[in-house]
């Protein structure tokens, strides 16, 4: 895929501010125009390498803040906060909303806040009160686009200093926690671990792993007791998000933790060439690197590395209530991931019923957007005999566009019909047989001489 191009004018201009320099001063130490600035700040010209390389060698400017800095998230970000049904009325067209996050940075970043809270805690939130933890956590993983570039190369370092020690990744890690943190590893009949999956003993120096856990999640295990060696990066990164709250706090660095140990098993590189040259073919990757399902679903919406990315998926993980359990965007921009409840027309639902198939499909949205899924349902490894056993349905989702080489979406005709989908009843003003609930903002209707597609009516616009 071509490279997009960087629009970072928010960035640029808080560097400067924070210099005291006028636009026409940083323009000279830069060795560029004036005007041109001026088009940059207001995201009316792209960040061309020839500039960031001079605010990188001129004002020791690290790169990665672009990443890092996008007043809300970035744009896609932003218009999926304003795809709301409470703003239906409003119409915000994209030249306006990129003026808007280059015009009022601070102001966009404020309205992303204050809707991420009133959604996480209900409306008439009071002033001050915390965000959700998991909103907030999940904020900061999208301000990222899931994609940690300083883990990504630590836990490359150390994948391939284990893939020289040994071809078996488990013994290479268990050797590596041995040696270097003087750590023995012990597998546990699953009545000793006392319903327990894993149990550090400090005491004993032993990582104990209960029988129940299949092989790619006993690698996974380990992996996120080796993400000590990336302590430096996982630190700056919690340290960065500046959490006020605790929990929130501990949930960012428990991801982080098992975004390292992801990376170690699936090392960036070899990963990303593993994909392109397969397709993407999931039942490929997971035979190949040792992963389960979910664990190939995770990295497949992390590969945004600056000059190698992949495609951008999304990923949901949905309980047989649809319930949204896990929620990661990437850089997809879908509105799907958004939505609280995933519309009862989607496949994904099926997955449930067709054990170890995908089960693919074309959907469109309202707004005409198509994007291709795929679904197959997981089960955690784990827990005691006779036990109620966890179901979910991990999905992958792509803009059509975008996945017409993928493995999974061979014979499939994109050019074809799409089902109509939404993004949950009540941000959807479709005719639907299937509706539980009339839109936002809308008044159901009842007429008793008539009887539409949908079990009841609801006021237009």
């Amino acid at each position: 895929m071509a490279e997009r191009k960087l629009f970072a004018g928010h960035a640029v201009r808080r560097l400067r501010r924070g210099q005291g320099l006028t636009q026409a001063a940083m323009a000279e130490m830069l060795g560029v125009s004036a005007s041109y600035l001026n088009l940059v700040e207001r995201n009316q010209r792209p960040l061309s390498a020839t500039l960031l390389l001079g605010l990188a060698q001129t004002f020791d400017f690290d790169p990665r803040a672009l990443a890092a800095g996008e007043p809300g998230g970035g744009e896609e970000a932003m218009r999926r906060r304003l795809a709301d049904p409470l703003f239906a009325d409003i119409e915000i067209d994209r030249a306006e909303l990129t003026e808007w996050l280059a015009g009022a940075p601070g102001g966009a970043e404020a309205f992303a806040r204050a809707y991420d809270r009133i959604g996480a805690g209900g409306a008439g939130a009071a002033p001050g009160e915390g965000e959700e933890p998991g909103m907030a956590v999940r904020r900061e993983v999208e301000r990222w686009r899931n994609h940690f570039a300083d883990l990504d190369a630590a836990a490359e370092t150390l994948a391939d200093e284990l893939r020289i020690a040994s071809s078996d990744p488990f013994g290479a890690m268990a050797e590596r926690l041995r040696v270097k943190h003087q750590l023995s590893i012990r597998v546990l009949p699953i009545e000793v671990l006392s319903g327990l999956r894993t149990r550090l003993d400090l005491h004993a120096r032993q990582l104990q792993l209960s029988e129940a856990l299949d092989p790619p999640s006993r690698v996974f295990a380990l992996g996120r007791h080796l993400a000590v060696e990336a302590r430096s990066e996982i630190d700056a990164l919690v340290r960065g998000a500046g959490f006020a709250d605790r929990v929130a706090e501990r949930l960012y660095r428990r991801h982080l933790v098992g975004y390292f140990a992801a990376a170690v098993m699936m090392p960036y590189a070899r990963f990303l060439r593993a994909c392109e040259a397969t397709g993407y073919d999931l039942e490929l990757l997971r035979r190949r690197f040792g992963a389960s399902a979910e664990q190939v679903a995770h990295r497949l919406t992390t590969l945004q590395r600056v000059g190698a990315r992949g495609l951008p998926f999304f990923m949901l993980r949905i309980d047989r209530a649809g319930q949204v359990s896990k929620r990661f965007a990437g850089a997809s921009g879908s509105p799907l991931v958004e939505s609280l409840m995933p519309c009862p027309l989607l496949d994904a639902y099926a997955a449930f019923q067709r054990a170890d198939e995908r089960v693919v499909q074309l959907v469109e949205l309202e707004d005409g957007s198509r994007w291709f899924t795929s679904s197959r349902c997981v089960s955690p490894p784990g827990g005691w005999a006779g036990a109620v056993k966890a179901r979910f349905v991990v999905t992958l989702g792509l803009a059509a566009e975008a996945a017409r080489g993928l493995a999974a979406a061979r014979g499939l005709d994109f050019g074809g019909e799409a089902t109509p989908v939404g993004l949950g009843c009540r941000a959807c003003t479709r005719e639907c047989p299937q509706r539980s609930a009339a839109p936002v903002g809308r008044a159901m209707l009842f007429n008793e001489r008539e009887a539409g597609v949908s079990p009841f009516g609801f006021a237009g616009d």
